[in-house]
This record gives C-alpha cells, structure tokens and sequence, in this order.
C-alpha cells in the first residue's frame, strides 16, 4: 500500500514539474509575433539609367556591408529604360566592407574581352550581365577579405545558336567553364547571346 502510494507521488510531482516547465516555455502572442516576423537580410534595391551611376552606388552599398545578389535591365515605371541591381546584408552582421565592385559596359566585343580580362587580372570575378541600352553590362567583385583567384575569361557572341552550341564547345575543350549568358538587342550584332566563360590562370 505504501509503495503504491509513493508512486502516485512521485508521479504527480513529475508531472507538475512538466506542467511548470511547459508554462515557463509558453509565450506571449506579442513574442511569438516578433518570432515570425524576425528579418534576418535587409536588401537594397539600385536603379539607374546610367551605367557609370550603378558602379557607384554598388560601392556605396558595399561600404556599408551590402552583397551583390542579382541585375536585370529593361523597361521599368520607375524611369523608363533601367539597370535595377539588387544587394543584401545579414541584419545581425557587422556592416564592414568586404567586397569591392566593377561594372564594365560596352558595345563593343574586343573592348569588353580586353576590360574583362583586365578587371580578371586585378582580382575581381564575374557575378552578373544583362543587355542594357545595346550594351553589355558586367558586373564582377572582388572579396577584399580572401586571396583573388586569377582566372582567364572569355567572351563569346554570336546571333545563331547553332555558332554559339559550336564556340562553346570549343572553348569547353579549351579548358574554359561557363560563367553566364544574355540575350538582347546589342551593337555587337543585333540580338544576339552574349555567353562568358573562364579557367583557372595556369
């Protein structure tokens, strides 16, 4: 009798302690509010009419701890024809500058090898291009925190896609990886794809 007597304790001790427990976890609907609406990345939305401007505002947003994530270009209601770059940063980082951008645009294909392979020289790395206002616009960024990775690039276009399938190949077989591709309406020959691709510096 003593014994089952015991056990009953024991057993409503426990489970008066779990039924604390579960209190203490309980929370307030303004806590769980706050709860699901934590922002955890704050991002900023560049828009711009010139491409000269866009570099500048990149690095602006850089200096403040905002990463490159994505470019587009075409018509907007904001301002008529426009390059919008979107950056983010964590909420909870530490803001500094790490990256460091380069924004090449132009309407010409030896131009852009040449800037591309300088901008690849100096450390920076492709992240982005879009076709605006019949020019291609690279974006490409450099990590101030992490030794550059030297890399050869290689610029490719061309209106048939059945020239494009064959230059890729053949750079492919040359060692070179795709990086990205645009379509649009260029003065490097019409509408065309405009495919870059790079390797390792040997």
């Amino acid at each position: 009798m003593n014994k089952f007597f015991l056990t009953i304790c024991l057993t409503l001790s426990v489970a008066c302690v779990s039924s604390g427990q579960a209190l203490d976890r309980k929370q307030s609907p303004t806590d769980r509010k706050e709860e699901a609406t934590r922002i955890e990345f704050e991002y900023k939305l560049l828009a711009t009419n010139r491409t000269s401007t866009m570099q500048k505002e990149m690095n602006e947003a850089a200096a403040a701890g905002y990463k490159f994530v994505e470019v587009v270009s075409g018509q907007t209601a904001f301002g008529g024809s426009e390059a919008l770059v979107i950056m983010a940063r964590k909420r909870d980082d530490d803001h500094r500058a790490r990256y460091e951008y380069k924004l090449l645009a132009t309407t010409k294909t030896g131009t852009m090898q040449k800037e591309l392979q300088e901008a690849g020289d100096a450390g920076f790395e492709h992240r982005g291009q879009s076709v605006f206002k019949s020019e291609v616009m690279v974006i490409l960024e450099r990590d101030k925190d992490t030794k550059p990775t030297l890399w050869d690039y290689k610029l490719l276009a061309t209106n048939k896609t059945s020239t494009m399938q064959k230059e890729v190949m053949e750079a492919t077989a040359a060692g070179f990886q795709f990086v990205g591709f645009s379509t649009g309406s260029t003065f490097f020959g019409g509408n065309e794809v405009v495919t870059i691709m790079r390797r390792p510096r040997q």
